[in-house]
C-alpha cells in the first residue's frame, strides 16, 4: 500500500508530528508498505529516507510566527504530485488549506482526515474560560466546526488519534468514521530502569528526604499545558506532604515559569533530554507523572510514565484522562488546583507496594506505535475494500 501525507505540520527542524510521521514511515517499510510525506519547504526538493519511504517537499511561503513551519498555499503543485504517485490513501491532519487541497484532489484513492488536535479545545475555550463555560465557548464556535463539516464531505472518512478527540468531534455532531490510537516505541521505557540513586539525588535537589515523593512534569512550556496550576497544586501538597517536582522541557513560556518557581525549594527546572535512554531512567526513578492539560488529545507522554511504571495524576478531561485507569492513577477536576492537590495527597496516601505492583502491570500493556500503525492499516485495508463494517465508527 502507497500512502500519501500532505502535512503542513512537518518541520525539517523536528517536533511531534514530524518524530510521528518519521517513526510511522519506518515500520510501514517494515512492513512492506509505503509513506511518501509531501510537505511546505524553503525549496521544491526530494529528501528518500534510508529503509523506505521520502518526503517531497514543495516551496512555500514561511508561517509569519514560527519561522520553523510553512505554509501550503497553491493547489496545482501538490494535485501534479498526487496524480504523478497514485497512492492508495491520501492522508492530511490541517483542517487549513490542506483540508482543502487533498478534498478537491480527484484522483481514484480515498481521501482520509487524520485529526491530531482540537483547535476550539486547544484556544478559544483557554482564552475565554474566565468568561464563558466551556458549552459555551463551543456553542460561540460553532461556525468552525460547520467550517470542518464543509471540508469533511469531500472526504470518505474522518480519522482520530484516540477516544477523547473522537468524542470532543463526535459531541459537535461531525461523524467520526474510527478512533486509532497513537502508541510509542516500547523499547526505550520500562519499570527496570528504575534508579534509587539517581532517585535519592533528584530529592536531595530538592531539598527532600529519601522518603519524599518525586513527582515528574514533562512537556512543552505552553499555555495549555498549565504549568503555573501544577505548580501551585504541588506546592499546595507540599503543605502537608514532602512532595516535590522535576519539570523537564522548554517553550515559550518558560521564563515565566523560572520566575514563578525561583522561591520554591522544592520544585526545580531542567532543559529537554533529547537522549531516550536517559529520559527513560529519569522517568521510571520518579514516583508519579503530574500532567495539567486538559485539551490533551492523546497523551503520548502519559503513556511513556506508563510503560515505565509511574502511576499518573491527571485532570478528568483530555487524552490522559483516557489513559487514567483508577488502578494506577488519581483523577482531578480540570483546571482546578486544590482538586489537583487532593489528587496527590490521595495518590501517595495508597500502599505503595500496591500501587508500584498496579503500575508494573500496566507497563507491561502498554500500546507500541507498531500496533497503531497496524490497527491503521486494517481501516485502510478496509476502506479501500468498501467494507464499511470493518472501518466503523468511533
Amino acid at each position: 500500500m502507497r500512502i500519501v501525507d500532505v502535512n503542513e505540520f512537518y518541520s525539517p527542524t523536528g517536533g511531534g508530528v514530524r518524530t510521528y510521521l518519521e517513526r510511522k514511515m519506518t515500520i510501514l517499510a517494515e512492513m512492506g508498505h509505503e509513506l511518501i510525506v509531501i510537505a511546505p519547504g524553503r525549496a521544491d526538493g526530494v529528501e528518500e529516507r534510508i529503509g523506505g519511504g521520502r518526503i517531497i517537499w514543495v516551496k512555500s511561503p514561511p508561517l509569519v510566527f514560527d519561522g520553523n513551519y510553512r505554509l501550503f498555499f497553491h493547489e496545482a503543485p501538490i494535485h501534479a504530485l498526487l496524480d504523478d504517485l497514485d497512492p492508495d490513501i491520501v492522508e492530511t491532519s490541517s483542517p487549513w488549506r490542506p483540508g482543502w487541497i487533498v478534498g478537491n484532489w480527484k484522483g481514484r484513492a480515498p481521501k482520509v482526515f487524520f485529526a491530531h488536535n482540537d483547535n476550539v479545545a486547544a484556544y478559544p475555550m483557554r482564552w475565554f474560560e474566565r468568561f464563558a463555560a466551556p458549552c459555551d465557548v463551543d456553542a460561540a464556535f460553532s461556525w468552525y466546526t460547520r467550517y470542518m463539516a464543509r471540508f469533511l464531505e469531500k472526504f470518505d472518512a474522518f480519522v482520530t488519534n484516540g477516544p477523547a478527540l473522537a468524542k470532543r468531534h463526535s459531541a459537535r455532531g461531525l461523524t467520526v468514521h474510527a478512533a486509532v490510537p497513537l502508541g510509542i516505541e516500547r523499547g526505550f521505557f520500562s519499570p527496570d530502569l528504575r534508579d534509587e540513586g539517581l532517585r535519592r539525588s533528584l530529592l536531595a535537589q530538592l531539598d527532600l528526604p529519601e522518603h519524599g515523593q518525586l513527582l515528574l512534569g514533562l512537556g512543552r512550556h505552553h499555555p495549555e499545558k498549565r504549568w503555573p496550576m501544577v505548580i501551585d497544586a504541588v506546592e499546595t501538597a507540599g503543605q502537608d506532604l514532602p512532595v516535590g517536582m522535576i519539570m523537564i522541557g522548554q517553550g515559550m513560556h518558560s521564563g515565566r515559569l523560572e520566575n514563578r518557581i525561583a522561591g520554591s525549594p522544592h520544585i526545580k527546572m531542567f532543559r529537554p533530554v533529547y537522549d531516550r535512554p536517559r529520559l527513560a531512567r529519569i522517568m521510571a526513578s520518579c514516583d508519579a507523572l503530574i500532567h495539567g492539560s486538559d485539551t490533551e488529545p492523546f497523551g503520548l507522554v502519559g503513556l511513556e510514565a506508563i510503560a515505565s511504571g509511574l502511576p499518573l495524576i491527571a485532570p478528568d478531561e483530555g487524552g490522559l484522562f483516557e489513559l487514567a485507569d483508577p488502578l494506577h492513577a488519581e483523577t482531578y477536576r480540570a483546571r482546578d488546583v486544590y482538586s489537583a492537590a487532593n489528587a496527590i495527597r490521595r495518590l501517595f496516601a495508597r500502599e505503595p507496594a500496591i500501587l508500584r505492583a498496579a503500575a508494573r502491570h500496566a507497563a507491561s500493556r502498554v500500546r507500541s506505535d507498531r500496533d497503531h500503525v497496524a490497527d491503521l492499516l486494517a481501516c485502510y485495508t478496509a476502506l479501500i475494500g468498501g467494507e464499511p463494517g470493518l472501518f466503523r465508527a468511533a
